[in-house]
């Protein structure tokens, strides 16, 4: 068996010299997590605002549904989408199952809940710091939200940030929804999985590693959004 240096080294290879079926991996699983997360922005970004500052009957109950949808179990999302994707689902007919749309569906259910919740975290607290201000100017609901998205931009890509490294590092979901099919909906999680217990560790470990990238990638743009925010706050 092949030593963790000579492993590593041959994956470093594999990165270095752009293999093409691990650049095929990579790419696939940038589409689907860069989608997925766009999606989720759209379906969380607006939920986050309305929880943040209307005030409705059951708003309490809805931000504890949301905050517990955060920690929702990937398999059994992948279960639930693919029992509606399958052939005797009711969304049987529009053959998805086995697609990197299935993927992408499965990926935005998971994080769609967290952006939401970090998001409306974010927006009730500038709402409760400026809300004096914004009675005082007597701005509509519409100009109050604008005015909070303008002010919490860069918290708010922060947000979008974290729901695409939970995206990108999914395995349970888009496995089951995917399939893992080689040269068709095969990510860098699942191709993980697979090639390890094949005994190719050096392409799992090139995986492994542009996957660790990608998540370091990440927590540094978030730092960077936070310490420019700080400056924007003082500035």
């Amino acid at each position: 068996m092949q030593g963790f240096g000579e492993i590593l080294a041959l994956a470093f290879d594999l990165v270095l010299s752009g293999d093409g079926d691990l650049a095929e991996i990579v790419w696939l699983s940038l589409r689907v997590s860069i989608s997925a997360t766009l999606l989720a922005c759209l379906i969380g970004l607006p939920l986050g605002a309305v929880l943040a500052i209307a005030r409705f009957p059951g708003r309490n109950a809805a931000i504890v549904l949301v905050n517990a949808l955060m920690g929702l179990p990937p398999v059994v999302v992948g279960l639930l989408v693919y029992l509606h994707l399958s052939r005797a689902g009711p969304l049987g007919f529009l053959g998805l199952l086995y697609t990197p749309t299935a993927m992408i569906i499965a990926q935005t259910i998971l994080i769609a809940p967290i952006v939401a919740a970090l998001s409306r975290q974010v927006l009730e607290e500038l709402h409760a710091e400026y809300a004096e201000t914004f009675r005082s100017l007597a701005l509509s609901g519409r100009q109050t939200l604008a005015a909070l998205l303008w002010d919490g931009r860069f918290a708010l890509v922060t947000v979008a940030l974290a729901g695409f490294g939970r995206a990108v590092a999914e395995v349970g979901a888009v496995m089951i929804v995917g399939g893992n099919i080689d040269h068709a909906t095969r990510v860098m999680t699942t191709a993980i999985a697979l090639e390890t217990s094949r005994g190719n560790l050096a392409l799992a470990m090139a995986l492994g590693v542009i996957l660790m990238m990608l998540a370091l990638g990440v927590n540094a743009a978030v730092h960077s959004l936070r310490l420019t925010a700080t400056r924007w706050s003082h500035a």
